[in-house]
């Protein structure tokens, strides 16, 4: 993997706050001219550090705020049932992020609903039902200080 100098970071921190910002813009708030800073764009995308652009949405008001995290243990965890387990938690849409943990426990789960009575159903109907899932524990947010999308704080 090659190594990122001043400009590659420089470039990456910007698109992360704001990844919209036009080449020209960029190019000038990095201290280059146009074109050096399309090539490394290029580059960056092309050697897998930019994986894409998207935009951050309030949850809240698309009525999905509710936030748990899930503490999963599987009865197995050999390749063939982590891989199982892995290939079938991709597919619930209410699982945002999915983490395996060396400690206590094998999965981190962040799942997000509509409410308590979603999330059940989510537990009950889907996560429950994974490949290998031996117990779950709940943990319900309460307020969320900072997320991925620190840009934009919570409650402010």
């Amino acid at each position: 993997m090659e190594t990122l100098d001043r400009l590659d970071r420089a470039i990456l921190k910007e698109l992360q706050t704001d990844a919209r910002v036009t080449i020209t813009e960029l190019a000038s708030r990095v201290g280059l001219s146009k074109t050096p800073c399309q090539i490394r764009m290029r580059r960056l995308e092309e050697n897998g550090y930019i994986l894409g652009y998207v935009a951050l949405v309030d949850q809240g008001k698309l009525g999905v705020n509710y936030v748990t995290f899930v503490q999963v243990t599987l009865n197995n965890t050999s390749s063939k049932a982590l891989n199982a387990f892995n290939k079938a938690v991709r597919k619930i849409a209410a699982i945002e992020e999915c983490h395996m943990i060396a400690g206590g426990f094998d999965y981190l789960l962040k799942v997000r609903t509509s409410d308590m009575v979603a999330y059940r159903d989510v537990l009950a109907t889907d996560i429950s039902a994974l490949p290998h899932v031996m117990q779950t524990s709940t943990f319900v947010t309460m307020e969320i200080v900072k997320d991925a999308d620190s840009k934009f704080e919570h409650g402010e």
